[in-house]
């Protein structure tokens, strides 16, 4: 071993040495790196009935700000430190809010871009991180100044009368922006689902005493909340949301049915119990804004119980309907946190038809003829859920009609419908208990 002398000596050399390669080092970290400027690579524009969004897409995350300016009307975007690298015009404006898109420089650097609206219009704008399919984009909603969807014309199935018609809320998932999964041959799910939904939406406007909302009715996007929103507005009895699953394994297949968690349900309670703006709204039908903590807790989770029941039934019957058009992915109804599932009065599920992710899924999933049997199978299920449990006042409540079938008892059809004994006897004027194959009664509509 050296002596310490020494040590010390050769340990102060090796400084001396070093010492001006680390100075450099730090030098050269120390030196501000310019980043490139921004890049607007190209632009894209959705209308929907209720507003318009316009999408930037970008080359990294950067700074911008939004206003509005009037005579003419106009939106203004500034995105600082950031250059246009592709045309505008290429844009399709028609039938939107907007109706011209111009660029120009803003000082050295910035980049302004005003959109010439048709009249006052309320912007708002978010910066998106890339995902699976883009990179970054700046997105521009504009509502106030949408073009209200045509209402198409009704079809009168039935005779003026004072029942309502079950009404059934269908939501095509994704939409615009939101292209969800991808299949391998470039298969988009919101465009298969969106096919499937407005065959389900037929389906149900053709059947006597329903009638469908479609949430989505065409290639634009909708907040998942909003979507909920939109059911409860029309008043739905039933939330059918439809969907394509995706997973990393080409192999997996089948459809699946989905209800609420327990977990999302506590947590959407909670969050209905602490947010103000609920509580001037309806929960099965009674409002909260005039009760105090724990009676809204309690009305609320009386509603949840009741959805939660009805979505489970419901599920059931749809699966069941699936289960002869295909392979399922599960032989039980699923439960998840879905957003989407989670109005705390009306029923939902959502139904995932097949993995677009599967090639030979993906294939089933463009051919119409399959998308027809998808939409006629969850029809199926849930025709037959609503034949069994019609809500009080519903023509279809009021119409319900049972053909007994040999070996069945009064007691055995009552309990099917969720009547009594007694109110079958009533409004069939049976005495007794005899019954005959073949014989048609009449289920009373509330039980």
């Amino acid at each position: 071993m050296l002596p310490a002398r020494h040590r010390q000596s050769r340990e102060c050399a090796i400084v001396r040495r070093t010492l001006p390669i680390i100075v450099l080092l730090a030098a050269v970290f120390s030196v501000p790196v310019l980043a490139e400027q921004g890049r607007v690579l190209g632009a894209r524009l959705w209308q929907g009935p209720e507003g318009t969004r316009l999408v930037f897409d970008v080359s990294r995350e950067l700074s911008h700000n939004v206003f509005t300016l009037q005579n003419p009307d106009r939106v203004v975007i500034d995105l600082k430190d950031t250059r246009l690298a592709t045309e505008l015009n290429h844009v399709n404006v028609g039938g939107s809010a907007i109706k011209a898109i111009r660029a120009g420089l803003r000082g050295a650097k910035d980049l302004r871009i005003v959109l010439d609206v048709g009249g006052k219009v309320s912007p708002t704008t978010m910066l998106l991180k890339p995902n699976r399919e883009y990179g970054y984009r700046v997105v521009v909603d504009l509502s106030g100044s949408a073009r209200p969807a045509p209402t198409p014309p009704r079809i009168v199935k039935q005779a003026p009368t004072d029942k309502r018609d079950i009404v059934i809320a269908v939501d095509a998932g994704h939409g615009g922006e939101d292209s969800g999964a991808r299949g391998k041959r470039g298969t988009l799910e919101k465009h298969v689902v969106l096919q499937i939904a407005r065959r389900l939406a037929e389906y149900i406007n053709n059947q006597r005493g329903m009638r469908a909302v479609l949430i989505r009715d065409g290639d634009y996007y909708i907040g998942l909340r909003k979507r909920m929103n939109k059911a409860r507005q029309a008043q739905a009895d039933l939330f059918v949301s439809i969907h394509a699953d995706a997973f990393r394994d080409p192999r997996a297949q089948g459809s699946s049915v989905f209800t609420l968690s327990a977990r999302g349900a506590t947590s959407e309670a909670a969050r209905w119990l602490a947010d103000r703006e609920n509580a001037s709204d309806l929960v099965g039908g009674v409002t909260l804004d005039d009760k105090d903590g724990m009676l809204a807790s309690v009305l609320l989770d009386l509603a949840q119980t009741a959805s939660s029941d009805a979505s489970a039934r419901v599920a059931n019957y749809v699966l069941y309907g699936l289960k002869r058009v295909g392979h399922v992915h599960s032989s039980s109804v699923q439960q998840a946190g879905f957003a989407v599932l989670k109005s705390p009065d009306v029923p939902s599920i959502l139904v995932e038809t097949a993995f677009i992710s599967n090639p030979g899924e993906e294939a089933k999933l463009r051919n119409p003829k399959h998308q027809d049997a998808i939409a006629r199978a969850v029809f199926d299920g849930i025709k037959t859920y609503f034949e069994r449990f019609p809500p009080a006042g519903t023509l279809v409540a009021a119409s319900r009609r049972h053909i007994i079938g040999r070996g069945e008892t009064l007691s055995e059809i009552a309990k099917r419908y969720q009547v009594s004994i007694d109110q079958l006897r009533l409004v069939n004027n049976i005495n007794g208990d005899s019954i005959f194959p073949g014989q048609v009664l009449r289920i009373p509509g509330e039980g």
